[in-house]
């Protein structure tokens, strides 16, 4: 048998191999989630002129590990507040959204409604007018 067509065995990849290719993998990953999350904030910012979105965007793409540690360093902060105002920004809007939808609540009665309706019980026979006094003092205290 040929051993350029045999396929690779799991003993021809001892396990530290293979811990390290995840590792690599995922530092890989985590470095394009760090380099996509940098591109958002550049053009997220209000504050940025054109010509900046543009600059930062080069130095980023053109020496990615260079352009993403000297973004970070200098803009760093900012991009923790600006993500902080957009959250509280989509809060609001999320929470006025269910306002307008939900509609008004339902309302405390008043006095004069409690009134009103001790006054239909008693004419209508439903409570006596020792109740209706004895209601009538309770809500009016």
């Amino acid at each position: 048998m040929n051993d350029l067509a045999a396929p690779i065995a799991a003993t021809d990849y001892p396990l530290l191999n293979a811990f390290w290719t995840m590792l690599w993998f995922f530092l890989w990953v985590l470095f394009l989630m760090v380099l996509f999350r940098i591109l958002t904030d550049i053009f997220r910012d209000d504050r940025l002129s054109g010509w900046g979105k543009a600059g930062w965007s080069i130095f980023v793409i053109v020496l990615p590990f260079l352009g993403a540690f000297v973004y970070l360093i200098a803009r760093g902060k900012g991009m923790g507040e600006r993500d902080s105002r957009a959250v509280q920004k989509r809060d609001e809007q999320f929470r006025a959204y269910v306002r307008e939808t939900a509609g008004p609540g339902p309302q405390e009665p008043t006095k004069a409604d409690e009134l009103v309706k001790l006054a239909e019980l008693k004419n209508h026979g439903d409570i006596s007018e020792v109740e209706y006094e004895k209601a009538k003092a309770k809500v009016l205290a």
